[in-house]
């Protein structure tokens, strides 16, 4: 069974340095920052003690920070925005769930990683995820190599991982993964999400009012609220949100997720040292997953590649729909 490791502490501390200095840059061009609300906390990644890590806190996708002004980025293309309008359209189509506090949002999906974050074998995960829908508990999970079929490992407790040592888990609970109070107007959800911004954890020293008073936080904010659970029509009106985000763009060619399922792949702006792609069914525009990849040196490599499978309310972990 291979190991998945932690990314090595330079890559790490190259990571930081370039999202410091990233910061610093922007925070000379702001000339009033606006006030900080409250911030929604979330998971900033998900890690499995034992032979497999599913995502480590600084990856490509943990530090998707929007630090630039949107009048520094070119509109979407016309392409992805109107994918987004698309995939808002299919949201709309899908069942709604309810869930109550005390209840779990259950996912499951393909993760493929790679050994290191720009070397070695790739390697598929079959997770199976129970997030706390109020946020009164820690996230647990199994996994097994897709290899292995009767692989499944015991059910174990997920923490966040401190950003100043991602060896270190922290006890902090995580917000409630069902996203059942969001606005259903595009506009009203812009300013819920300008009112309570993801917490990026930012490395000491970084500015935090140029970060969070920025106009593209919001939309750094909707992207992580795909991690959880949001309800169709709320969903529509996030996915109708990034349509607007300035800088995405349609990646070229067919794209193929961790599942194996065609679709077509946006690419988001944004992220500190690598890139973030949303991938959407071809046909459906159902939303499928996203994929990370790391830039060291120059050249582009795919770290990780998340495929969601299915979605589900639960009573407790271990339960399966």
């Amino acid at each position: 069974m291979t190991k998945i490791e932690q990314p090595p502490r330079g890559f790490e501390e190259q990571l930081l340095t370039d999202l410091k200095a990233h910061v610093a840059r922007r925070a000379e061009t702001v000339s009033a920052a606006r006030p900080v609300g409250h911030r929604t906390r979330f998971l900033r990644g998900w890690r499995l003690a034992g032979a497999f890590g599913l995502a480590v806190a600084l990856t490509a996708g943990g530090l998707a920070v929007q630090t630039m002004g949107v009048g520094d980025r070119p509109p979407p293309t016309a392409g992805a925005a109107e994918i987004f309008r698309l995939a808002a359209d299919a949201a709309r189509q899908q069942p709604e769930l309810t869930a109550r506090p005390e209840q779990y949002v259950f996912t499951e999906l393909l993760t493929t990683t790679r050994e290191l974050p720009d070397s070695g074998p790739y390697v598929t995960v079959r997770a199976q995820l129970w997030q706390s829908a109020g946020g009164l508990a820690h996230p647990q999970a199994r996994y097994r190599p897709e290899t292995e079929p009767d692989g499944w490992s015991e059910l174990r407790v997920l923490r966040p991982i401190d950003p100043g040592d991602p060896r270190r888990e922290l006890d902090e609970l995580p917000s409630p993964a069902y996203h059942g109070d969001l606005p259903t107007d595009p506009a009203e959800l812009l300013r819920y999400l300008r009112a309570h911004p993801v917490d990026l954890h930012l490395p000491e020293g970084a500015d935090e009012q140029a970060v969070y008073g920025d106009e593209s936080m919001a939309y750094t904010t909707a992207r992580w609220m795909l991690r959880g659970y949001v309800p169709p029509r709320a969903l529509a009106a996030l996915f109708e949100l990034l349509a607007r985000q300035p800088g995405a763009v349609v990646i070229s060619g067919d794209v193929v997720d961790a599942a194996g399922r065609h679709g077509v792949a946006i690419r988001m702006p944004g992220v500190i040292g690598g890139n973030e792609d949303f991938i959407f069914d071809r046909d459906t525009h159902v939303y499928l997953g996203n994929r990370g990849s790391v830039i060291r040196n120059g050249k582009e490599s795919l770290f990780s590649a998340d495929a969601l499978l299915r979605v589900a309310i639960v009573d407790r972990p271990g339960q399966l729909p």
